[in-house]
């Protein structure tokens, strides 16, 4: 844990490294948008990105950038605002490597990383097609059944997980509520870096109904201030989506140079080099 974990955003940004392991959430857990912007603004490349289990505008946003050398997630999707333009055209020109999963795969594999073993047992791939795309993944015997054949997939162990919460305090700690996800990933990763909607002068731990829904400090590193930090993805329980802004993007990213102007909105810039 840093010893001060509340920085500026342009900090915490500062602090992933190209060439990073990092493991992001899907929309529904805190996505930080923030953060995001401010790693595409500096020119982050060569990204290792995990999504838990997907992703969406974060991921589209990111591989459109050229951020993202490799990709692994269960599905990108931007659900019902449209195809994930940016990803399907980097899939197609295979402008990124890509590392097929399922849900339960991408879980199970953190899981591993946040336990400390080297391997995961996972029963259900077997028979499927993706056992042939990932090199990674083996199938052996149970050692208690001989003739039983189950998958075993490597542990996940991220360099940095990233994401958005509604409130942390000073000393480190952030709330996370129900999304006990967010946990995992700080679990297997080797630092947690968190964008948060308010910083507490108080202890969250001294609140007996915050506290069972916190990452202690002990496994955060950095955390920056940033209000309506997960927009326009929205933070569920507290603000919901920019149906409008996510629409505008999808209409933008349909085209490489429509793209590139989305960006150049979005980071205030007159022009963007992808």
């Amino acid at each position: 844990m840093n010893q001060q974990p509340i920085c500026e955003l342009s900090e915490l940004a500062a602090a992933v490294p190209d060439g990073a392991k990092l493991v992001v959430a899907q929309d529904n857990c805190g996505v930080s948008m923030a953060a995001t912007r401010e790693l595409v603004g500096r020119g982050v490349r060569g990204l290792h990105l995990v999504c838990v289990p997907v992703s969406g505008l974060q991921a589209e946003i990111l591989i459109g950038a050229g951020a993202v050398a490799t990709l692994e997630t269960s599905a990108i999707t931007l659900g019902e605002f449209g195809p994930a333009h940016r990803f399907i055209d980097a899939l197609r020109t295979r402008r990124i490597r890509i590392l097929d999963a399922t849900c339960p795969a991408i879980h199970a594999a953190l899981q591993a990383g946040q336990k400390g073993l080297p391997f995961i047992p996972l029963r259900g791939l077997i028979g499927s097609d993706l056992l042939a795309s990932r090199a990674d993944w083996k199938v052996i015997d149970n050692p208690f059944q001989p003739g039983d054949p189950i998958a075993v997939l490597p542990a996940i162990n991220p360099d940095i997980a990233l994401f958005h919460a509604p409130l942390a305090d000073r000393s480190g700690n952030v709330y996370i509520g129900r999304r006990r996800e967010l946990l995992t990933m700080a679990h297997a990763s080797k630092q947690t870096f968190v964008t948060v909607e308010a910083i507490s002068e108080s202890n969250l731990f001294d609140d007996p109904k915050l506290a069972p829904g916190i990452v202690p400090a002990i496994y955060v590193d950095r955390i920056a201030l940033a209000k309506q930090g997960a927009w326009p993805v929205g933070l569920p329980e507290h603000y919901g989506p920019d149906d409008a802004a996510i629409s505008r993007y999808v209409q933008s990213a349909k085209t490489e140079a429509g793209f590139q102007r989305f960006l150049g909105e979005w980071l205030g810039e007159a022009e963007v080099t992808a």
